[in-house]
């Protein structure tokens, strides 16, 4: 790949705000793999002894994952002092979930029995207005999405009559402002917070077997590695998550949303075969700039040097992105993705008219349309367009005559032409 073709190489990160590169700078005076240890080991002791419990659960397979994951996190990663703080505190959060979601099984075995019942899913490449869509349906309460709060601590299970000023809200939206301290463009890029709905990747955590470690470490031997896994096993924590969740408090559908189902929609299928799917459509060339911008930021949290090694080609690279379309494509004339099973999103047509591409969506996918629901969603997207979420953002974004988007452009003309996505003004 030629680096002028690569939007890794011309990607420059924010400055560091002086408190973070103050602190990265004393922590390298010190023995800091010592002093904030990420071994399997010492994460695992910490975690049971924070829970006094000690059962990880009867499926032994996450456990080679884990390990894979610190063996490519050690020798790859490059962590600076905060990368190492912060990962810790992450990876004991997944562990201490893993042990409380494995003992409350235990406890109530009934929970098994809970059935997911036509979940939806958002997917799509990132950038491709998959959060607002998001945002806009999570006002029809025939919806229900994970939040931060309770994909982070979801035990005591979540119960209708406390979900919107349990405790844990805060406890998550600390740790979102500890991000949004070190890393302040992030606020500008991405709606995050302790009692908003996050993506499926954050809930699954727990499986340490997801492509969400590929976007938050630069770990290309890990990204290998699970390219090679059975990711059914990825998708079974999920449904086993999602069926915690909806114990004591269920809505008619779950409203679910991730970017990086979409290579793995088949087997996402095999697990929930009535799933209906919404995929998001927008100017690749577009979204690519943003999705570049917005890894390169996740990245930068915890290392210096967040392409170290070459990764997530199949998120940045026209060819690979082109490719993945192809499948998708190839899924739907096939007939794994079923007529009434899938809609499309087109951003641009909903940037015209949000509504009218709603109802679309909202009647391809056989889903029950409520005028007052429909009158909230539009209310939220009035008071949404006065904010200036997202306005901040600075990154660099390709010209139409830029030779990077006329090669591009050729490369993703059967995507664009099959689905109707149009150019978006450069």
């Amino acid at each position: 790949m030629n680096p002028e073709f690569d939007r890794r190489a011309v990607w420059t990160p924010p400055p560091r705000p002086e408190w973070l590169a103050k602190f990265n700078q004393i922590g390298q005076m010190m023995d800091i793999r010592s002093v904030i240890s990420l071994s399997a080991e010492s994460l695992m002791g910490e975690a049971m002894r924070n829970t006094g419990l000690s059962d990880f659960g009867a499926d032994k397979r996450w456990i080679k994952h884990f390990e894979k994951l610190l063996e490519a996190i050690e020798t790859e990663g490059k962590l600076t002092p905060f990368g190492r703080l912060l990962t810790r505190s992450d990876f004991l959060i997944y562990l201490e979930a893993r042990l409380k979601i494995t003992e409350e099984y235990r406890l109530h075995p009934e929970i098994e029995d809970e059935v997911i019942k036509e979940p939806v899913f958002i997917v799509g490449f990132g950038r491709s207005g998959t959060t607002i869509l998001q945002e806009v349906l999570s006002h029809d309460p025939q919806f229900r999405s994970v939040t931060k709060w309770e994909s982070l601590f979801p035990i005591p299970v979540p119960e209708k009559a406390t979900y919107h000023t349990d405790p844990r809200i805060q406890k998550a939206q600390d740790l979102a402002d500890v991000v949004h301290e070190a890393s302040p463009e992030w606020a500008t890029m991405h709606a995050w917070g302790g009692n908003l709905p996050v993506e499926d990747i954050e809930f699954t955590y727990p499986a340490f077997l997801s492509e969400v470690w590929a976007t938050a470490f630069s770990v290309p031997s890990y990204e290998k590695y699970f390219a090679e896994q059975d990711c059914r096993e990825h998708f079974e924590w999920h449904k086993r998550t999602l069926k915690l969740l909806q114990w004591k408090y269920k809505e008619k559908h779950w409203l679910l949303k991730n970017p990086t189902h979409l290579p793995r929609l088949p087997e996402l299928i095999e697990i929930y075969p009535d799933a209906k799917f919404i995929i998001a459509h927008r100017d690749p060339i577009a979204s690519g700039d943003s999705v570049a911008n917005v890894l390169g930021i996740i990245l930068y949290w915890r290392t210096d040097d967040p392409w170290g090694g070459g990764v997530l080609d199949e998120w940045l690279l026209a060819d690979e992105r082109a490719a993945l379309w192809d499948r998708v494509i190839g899924w739907i004339e096939s007939g794994i993705l079923k007529k009434g099973h899938y809609a499309n999103f087109i951003y641009a047509k909903f940037m015209e008219d949000p509504l009218a591409m709603t109802e679309k969506i909202y009647r391809e996918l056989g889903l029950d349309i409520d005028p007052v629901v429909f009158k909230a969603m539009n209310d939220h997207l009035q008071a949404r367009h006065q904010s200036t979420h997202g306005n901040s953002q600075k990154y660099k974004k390709t010209g139409a005559e830029d030779p990077i988007a006329i090669s591009e452009r050729a490369k993703y003309k059967r995507y664009q032409e099959y689905f109707g996505v149009p150019n978006e003004a450069r």
